[in-house]
């Protein structure tokens, strides 16, 4: 049986992309090219590359929001198709973290509305009768006190917003986390914060994940492995200490450059995923 939570088989999505002329045709964006991966149990994948390399595409074939126009997604072994085609089981073993949590949480909804209305769509997760103790559990393994419970998301800090989406994916009990720029809209401080969280809760609740970014000081926090892509295309696949002593692509090398060259202004690219654990 395979190790592999999570593989990947030559993933392609084209876009429609801006006519040239009223006359002429559509142009096609080519947004991911033949893309394949593999994630392990109970291991963090970092997808990096600039703005527009196709990495925030394939999290979303991952999560059934983008149908590829090619290749294959399997979850143990199962094929993965649109979010609304999938079995129960398999919405649930997939969950999001979105980026800005101040956008992606309901600003009219209490934390407590926001984690239970998982359970609404997947009741068998937590009957009725033991969600009051289950909003108290998975609160706390994110950190957060009880009380936060009846606040609004305006109510909350920048770090325990993005507590509280956390705490919305763990709801549902899920084997696999995909963390799209999860941290890029907090502070520096709080980013090694959740950082530190994210590492704790793949221990204790045994979760792979796929963690997306272009920061190349988060990966070093906490990736095992590290895939680079450029303009849609997988450039390097490698250990995150291989990456950071011996970067294979000169993509992946200019890459590692820039994020030297500003590694004065990221308090956090000296931190290893060993050293915050």
């Amino acid at each position: 049986m395979s190790s592999h939570v999570l593989e990947i088989r030559d993933l392609r999505v084209a876009f429609p992309g801006p006519r040239r002329s009223l006359r002429a045709a559509r142009t096609i964006v080519q947004a991911v090219a033949g893309v394949d991966l593999d994630i392990r149990a109970r291991e963090t994948l970092a997808l990096v590359g600039e703005s527009g390399s196709g990495k925030s595409t394939v999290a979303r074939c991952v999560l059934g929001l983008v149908r590829p126009q090619e290749g294959t997604i399997t979850y143990e072994g199962r094929a993965l198709g649109p979010i609304d085609k999938r079995p129960a089981e398999l919405q649930r073993a997939i969950q999001m973290v979105f980026q800005d949590p101040g956008s992606s949480l309901n600003p009219r909804m209490t934390v407590s509305a926001i984690i239970r209305e998982a359970w609404k769509v997947h009741p068998a997760v937590a009957p009725k009768g033991d969600r009051r103790k289950a909003l108290a559990e998975v609160l706390a393994d994110v950190g957060l006190d009880a009380g936060v419970a009846g606040r609004r998301p305006s109510a909350l800090s920048g770090g325990q917003r993005q507590r509280v989406s956390i705490a919305r994916a763990l709801a549902l009990r899920p084997r696999l986390l995909v963390c799209d720029e999860a941290v890029s809209a907090l502070d520096v401080s709080v980013q090694s914060q959740i950082l530190r969280l994210l590492v704790d809760l793949q221990r204790t609740h045994d979760l792979s994940i796929l963690f997306i970014t272009h920061d190349l000081a988060v990966v070093r926090q906490i990736a095992d492995r590290v895939a680079v892509m450029k303009t849609g295309e997988l450039v390097e696949c490698t250990t995150a200490e291989q990456l950071f002593t011996a970067p294979a692509h000169p993509y992946t090398q200019g890459l590692l450059s820039a994020a030297h060259d500003l590694e004065g202004t990221n308090v956090g690219f000296e931190y290893t995923r060993e050293q915050i654990s």
